[in-house]
């Protein structure tokens, strides 16, 4: 029987000293993946590629070439292969699961440093503090654009504008008071203020006026759904606040 001839694809692709694009490695790759063999042309200069791209009449780079047709770029190479896209609009809670997780897997591993067992009561504590501390992380990153998407929703900031600059920094103290354990006077009233006005502010906002909107939990960027999980968010911290309130007197 006849070997059966390997697939082949010519790549044209930008490669300088001051640029490697990363569409093109992604490219080359998935028609590696693919069984193909690469015919791998290096664009090494900027005037180089420009010239390639007038000659083709593209904008971009990379290209693709498969049995003598141009495919094109790494998005459309995809959709030759009927993969699926990454539309960069598109609403997802996947920013959330990421923070709720990594703050559980660190309280566990915290846990299990200073009990010898990841499985505490403190590792939950950790869970929530630790998890205050990112969210308030993410919005710190652009806190003019948590406000303004903050200010969609919240009904306090809509009262007050300010106070969605002071939110992520309030989250952040209450977190980190929190998660050492210290100055509980301050803390609990501090998570019990935002939480309850930021749980008060989504219900009426999804479940009483039926508005659809961005949540900007994780910072002003977000895709989030404002929602159940929102939602939850500040019921936790509301949570975690009262559980704090009931194993502290003051004094003691």
């Amino acid at each position: 029987m006849a070997a059966t001839a390997q697939k082949t694809a010519i790549l044209y692709r930008m490669v300088t000293p001051k640029h490697l694009c990363p569409w093109g490695l992604r490219a080359r790759h998935l028609l590696e993946s693919r069984g193909f063999a690469i015919d791998d042309r290096l664009l090494r200069s900027r005037e180089e590629t420009d010239a390639f791209k007038a000659e083709q009449g593209v904008r971009t780079t990379p290209q693709v070439f498969i049995e003598g047709a141009r495919i094109g770029g790494y998005e459309d190479l995809r959709r030759h292969f009927g993969l699926k896209l990454r539309d960069p609009q598109a609403l997802s809670y996947t920013p959330i699961w990421v923070v709720f997780g990594t703050a559980a897997l660190l309280g566990m591993a915290v846990s299990q440093a200073m009990f010898g067992t990841p499985f505490t009561i403190r590792a939950a504590e950790w869970f929530v503090s630790i998890g205050m501390v990112l969210l308030a992380m993410l919005k710190l990153r652009d806190v003019d654009g948590f406000a303004t998407m903050f200010l969609s929703y919240d009904l306090l900031a809509q009262r007050w504008v300010p106070y969605g600059y002071v939110y992520p920094f309030a989250e952040l103290l209450a977190g980190l008071l929190m998660a050492a354990g210290v100055l509980p006077w301050l803390s609990i009233p501090v998570a019990l203020v935002i939480g309850v006005i930021g749980a008060i502010s989504v219900f009426k906002a999804v479940y009483v006026d039926g508005r659809q909107l961005k949540c900007a939990c994780v910072g002003g960027d977000s895709n989030v759904p404002l929602g159940f999980v929102s939602l939850t968010e500040n019921l936790v911290m509301i949570a975690m606040a009262l559980w704090l309130l009931a194993g502290w007197a003051p004094g003691a």
